[in-house]
């Protein structure tokens, strides 16, 4: 039997972010299917619509819909309350971190990250690990 795989929405305005990301998921030895990206929260929205998404990894700050707006459209929704939403964020408010994990958010990575930060967090919604 094969081992049960997880699809990954990284969603970054910044396509360096992103790359930087998924070469951490590559390396994070969860067992991960897809890692799919979107540059703001309308192109997440239509990637969550289409796929199958077991974790998102959301930045705050995005033309056109933040993650913010994203954040709360997901924890609103019955079809996709339940997948889990960290954000990688250089969000400096204490506060509004709370708000956001208050509002459906269960982690939180400030940027700039350690990739071994991205990896812990995989692991722990995800599982998997060597």
């Amino acid at each position: 039997m094969e081992p049960t795989t997880h699809n990954i929405l990284v969603v970054d305005d910044s396509a360096t972010t992103r790359a930087v990301v998924k070469r951490t998921i590559a390396l994070s030895g969860a067992a991960v299917g897809d890692v799919f990206e979107a540059g703001d929260g309308n192109a997440a929205l239509g990637v969550i619509r289409s796929r199958k998404v077991d974790l998102v990894l959301l930045d705050l700050h995005m033309p056109g819909m933040g993650g913010v707006e994203l954040a709360g459209i997901l924890h609103g929704d019955p079809a996709t309350r339940d997948i889990p939403i960290v954000v990688i964020s250089a969000e400096p408010s204490a506060g509004r971190i709370e708000a956001l994990k208050a509002g459906g958010v269960r982690g939180y990575v400030r940027k700039p990250f350690r990739p071994e930060q991205v990896r812990d967090v995989i692991h722990h919604f995800l599982g998997g690990g060597q």
